[in-house]
C-alpha cells in the first residue's frame, strides 16, 4: 500500500468514485490508500457533493507549504514529549480530527476536542489552543462554548487562577449518557402521533415501531454504558472487556 500525499491522479480517482456514489472504503480499495486516507481526503475538501479533485490538490499545497514557513528551523521544532515522531503526530492529529468532523462536530469544535485529547494534561488553556491551533482567540471560544454544551469539554482554574478546558476519562460516558436521554422526547412525540393518526393505520404504525426501536437502543445503551464505565478508569495494562 503506498504512503505520502495523495497525487493529483489519485484525487481524480476519488473524485470519480464520489460521482459514482461509491463507499470510502471502496474507492479506498480502487487507490491503494486506507480508508480513513480517503476520510480525512474527502471531509477537509468539501464533502462528498462538493470535492473536486483540482481544488483539492491546491488546496493540500496551500497547507503544505504554509507548515513549512510556520516551522521553525531550530532543534525545538521537531521535539516531542516521550520521543514521539512530530510529523507521525501531526498527520494523527488530522486524522483523529476528520473522524470527529465525520462523527457530526463542526471543524473547528473537532479541531480543539482532538487538540484537547491528545495533550497528556488532558487540558488546555484558550491561549495554549489558539498557539497550538492558529486560529483566534474568538474561534477557540465559541467551539469551547460548543463543546460545553455538548458534555465533551469543561471548565475549571489551575492554581494560576487561568481557565482550563478539560477532557477527563468520563467525558464520553457522559456525552453516551447525555444522547440517550435526548432521543426520549422523539420517543415521546413519536407515540402521541400514533395516537392522533390513530392506531391502526400505516403511519401510526410507522412512528410506533420508530418509537420501540429507539427505546430498544437507548436502554442498551445507557444499560452498556453503564456497565463499561470502569473501563475508562483502568490503566491500559490492566484494562479488560466488561462483556467478557
Amino acid at each position: 500500500m503506498p504512503g505520502g500525499r495523495l497525487t493529483q491522479q489519485e484525487r481524480q480517482q476519488i473524485a470519480l468514485g464520489l460521482a459514482d456514489g461509491l463507499a470510502y472504503a471502496e474507492i479506498a480499495r480502487r487507490v491503494d490508500r486506507p480508508t480513513s486516507t480517503i476520510t480525512r481526503e474527502v471531509t477537509r475538501n468539501g464533502g462528498p457533493t462538493a470535492y473536486r479533485a483540482d481544488l483539492a490538490h491546491r488546496a493540500t499545497e496551500r497547507r503544505a507549504h504554509r507548515r513549512r514557513q510556520a516551522a521553525s528551523p531550530g532543534p525545538e521544532a521537531s521535539a516531542q514529549p516521550h520521543g514521539r515522531d512530530a510529523e507521525a503526530v501531526r498527520e494523527f492529529e488530522e486524522t483523529f480530527t476528520t473522524v470527529l468532523m465525520a462523527s457530526g462536530l463542526p471543524k473547528m469544535m473537532a479541531r480543539v476536542l482532538g487538540c484537547l485529547y491528545l495533550s497528556d494534561a488532558g487540558s488546555l488553556t484558550a491561549s495554549e489552543l489558539v498557539g497550538r491551533l492558529q486560529v483566534s482567540p474568538a474561534s477557540v471560544s465559541k467551539a469551547i462554548t460548543f463543546l460545553e454544551g455538548q458534555g465533551l469539554v469543561r471548565r475549571e482554574r489551575d492554581e494560576r487562577r487561568r481557565e482550563r478546558y478539560v477532557v477527563d476519562d468520563d467525558i464520553w460516558y457522559q456525552s453516551m449518557m447525555a444522547s440517550a436521554r435526548s432521543l426520549a422526547q422523539i420517543i415521546e412525540t413519536a407515540r402521541q402521533g400514533a395516537g392522533i393518526l390513530g392506531r391502526d393505520t400505516p403511519a401510526a404504525a410507522r412512528l410506533e415501531n420508530v418509537a420501540r426501536f429507539l427505546t430498544f437502543v437507548t436502554e442498551s445503551t445507557i444499560r452498556a454504558a453503564e456497565q463499561a464505565r470502569d473501563v475508562l478508569h483502568t490503566p491500559p495494562t490492566t484494562a479488560h472487556d466488561p462483556g467478557r
